[in-house]
């Protein structure tokens, strides 16, 4: 039997142990995509004890607490941070089968020195010395991303964000992480929000007129150029499912001048909206170089009686299943008409659209840029042992593993780093699985060229950032 969680955990080959231990692990980390708060990057933030930084607003940890019949009190509530961990170490152990329980022990050893297994009887000492450790002058937001061999950031930012923070990190040049902000518009899309309006109305603050849909497409290049400005060629996009309903500009015009009044929309109209202003961002995004994620499948804010109490991100999101593979092939087909296809990433939150996605980037493959349309990686319901095999296995079958440009965290924790040592230890397992069962060569060169690669250098380069 296997000690839990030992210096080779997840490598079950002599080859695996090999790649991860002598190329993978002390690569850099490239995190393309999370949601960080650049302002406590900006204000080296520190921290009052081990829940400030490991439980306040992780919803993974909240929705598993839930599961197991932990009272809400305990998770959102009124009790005290104490109370909260003494909470999260009573249930942490019937995390079998969850990624949850290796990435909280994962934290716990490489941020605080702590290798005991956590449960209700050491709780308190593990408080009481993971405290000890926070309290120390070391132990902040920037030093953490530090520790953790952090070479870029990617936050995610609308439109409207002055990304002040940003600013003063630049200027900081005892800071050598680059952090870079996401461009990603989702209030100026979702025209069928009530909050619509709003929007537009403080998205016109600070770009001038805007009353018609040509004048919000000037205004949202605007934006784009100062983002650029601010070194960001990314954009991130999120959609239960990716419409496509192609109408004229006058119909568009006269759909968002009824969706800045609030005026009630039918499922054309919207599909039609966000077809057209999607249409024109892919086009800018080309044009600029810029890189285009979309994340696609989330069904978002499930329980109304929750978030009208909580907000959004809290635990009560869940995967849809709508069939979008037309809508997807349709959208990439007409940038590329155009030779406006910019590079872009396609993440399903639904493992069943694997094989989906994982034929579509064949599609539109061209401009002498390996592997330009991305597979992303197993994302949010999918980043276990599993999720990771399934979605790496895929690319591997049907397009090209070696060019994968790898993990991001996809976290607003600072203590969420060791994902991408348990992403490299799954990919270094499954290239040397495939080398000990003569499935590939056993090359030494290559195969560090590969792990090195997919685990920083590809997302390095596809950036270039």
């Amino acid at each position: 039997m296997k000690k839990f969680m030992d210096r080779d955990f997840l490598l079950s080959t002599k080859t695996s142990r090999r790649l991860f231990h002598r190329y993978s692990k002390n690569m850099p980390i490239y995190d393309y995509h999370c949601h960080l708060n650049p302002q406590e990057i900006a204000e080296d933030k520190k921290y009052n004890n081990i829940t400030e930084v490991w439980l306040y607003g992780d919803h993974y940890k909240w929705r598993f607490m839930r599961s197991m019949g932990v009272d809400e009190a305990y998770i959102t509530g009124n009790k005290s941070d104490k109370e909260k961990f003494l909470a999260y170490a009573k249930c942490i152990g019937g995390a079998i089968g969850n990624p949850l329980l290796h990435w909280s022990h994962l934290e716990l050893q490489r941020y605080f020195g702590i290798y005991d297994i956590l449960n209700e009887e050491n709780a308190e000492k593990i408080w009481n010395k993971a405290n000890k450790i926070i309290e120390g002058k070391d132990f902040s937001a920037k030093n953490l991303i530090k520790k953790s061999n952090v070479a870029l950031i990617g936050t995610t930012d609308d439109p409207c964000d002055d990304l002040v923070w940003h600013k003063k990190i630049r200027e900081n040049k005892d800071f050598a992480t680059k952090v870079i902000p996401t461009f990603r518009p989702d209030n100026a899309i979702n025209i069928e929000k009530d909050s619509f309006g709003e929007y537009i109305a403080r998205l016109e603050s600070l770009t001038g007129t805007i009353k018609s849909f040509d004048d919000l497409k000037d205004a949202l290049s605007m934006r784009m150029d100062y983002f650029a400005q601010m070194g960001s060629s990314l954009s991130d996009h999120s959609f239960a499912d990716l419409p496509f309903t192609v109408l004229s500009d006058k119909e568009v015009d006269k759909i968002f001048a009824k969706g800045l009044k609030n005026k009630e929309l039918t499922d054309e109209e919207i599909a039609g909206y966000k077809t057209a202003i999607m249409l024109f961002l892919g086009e800018e995004y080309g044009k600029r170089n810029w890189v285009m994620q979309l994340h696609l499948g989330p069904i978002r804010n499930n329980n109304t009686k929750m978030f009208e109490k909580l907000g959004a991100d809290t635990g009560f999101d869940s995967v849809g299943d709508a069939g979008t593979a037309l809508n997807i092939s349709r959208f990439m087909d007409e940038l590329n008409k155009n030779d406006v296809l910019p590079k872009t990433i396609l993440y399903t939150l639904n493992p069943n659209m694997n094989y989906v996605l994982g034929t579509m980037l064949g599609n539109f493959q061209a401009g002498g840029i390996k592997s330009k349309i991305q597979f992303g990686s197993a994302w949010w319901f999918n980043d276990h042992i599993d999720g990771m095999r399934e979605q790496m296995k895929t690319l591997g079958n049907l397009g090209a593993l070696s060019c994968f440009v790898g993990m991001l965290t996809d976290s607003r924790s600072f203590l969420s780093y060791p994902r991408h040592e348990y992403f490299r230890r799954i990919m270094c397992d499954i290239v040397g699985t495939f080398v000990e069962n003569g499935e590939f060569p056993c090359d030494e060169k290559t195969l560090k060229e590969i792990v090195e690669n997919i685990s920083f250098n590809n997302a390095k380069n596809y950036f270039g950032m």
